[in-house]
């Protein structure tokens, strides 16, 4: 993302903020059309950059810089890959693995790498977070952050083995 964008992205990461601590605390209200507008040419939803910054202000574990990497990967991907045009699809709850869902002993792990995926084609459910309160403890426990897992599913594809094994690697599990 130039700097240019991330300077913008800052600035609506900002203005949430003060939103939020102003009790609007919705997607809905959080946000004024213009940064919503911006919001979209980066492939990032309303409700996406709300769960950030409201999990950040609940729960302090999820920063700024974060944030911007995840939106930056995302961008990313959506004017590469997807080339700026959205599949305009929203992922069920129910296709999406459940939270007991196991790979080689390791819970959570499937539904992650399908909630990434999801992320990156910006199909998310609106009641469903990149990076929510379970992914995050789950990725520290591994040595891997937000940004370093989703840019490992967009390097590997559909290949589950090899995401599978770096994660295994990261958390040095045999």
């Amino acid at each position: 993302m130039s700097d240019a964008g991330q300077q913008r992205f800052r600035e609506v990461w900002g203005r949430g903020v003060a939103a939020w601590k102003a009790g609007r605390r919705s997607a809905r209200t959080m946000f004024e059309m213009d940064d919503v507008a911006f919001l979209a040419t980066i492939g990032c939803t309303a409700q996406e950059l709300f769960d950030f910054i409201d999990d950040s202000l609940r729960y302090d574990d999820l920063d700024f810089e974060t944030s911007l990497a995840v939106a930056a990967i995302r961008r990313d991907y959506f004017l590469n890959v997807m080339h700026g045009r959205s599949t305009g699809r929203v992922v069920a709850m129910g296709e999406l693995p459940a939270k007991s869902a196991e790979v080689d002993g390791i819970a959570w792990l499937p539904r992650l790498i399908a909630k990434a995926r999801v992320k990156l084609r910006g199909e998310l459910n609106p009641d469903l977070m990149y990076g929510c309160a379970g992914d995050r403890p789950f990725l520290r426990e591994r040595n891997m952050t937000l940004p370093q897992f989703l840019q490992l599913v967009w390097d590997e594809g559909d290949d589950d083995r090899a995401i599978i094994d770096e994660v295994k690697r990261c958390a040095r599990i045999k």
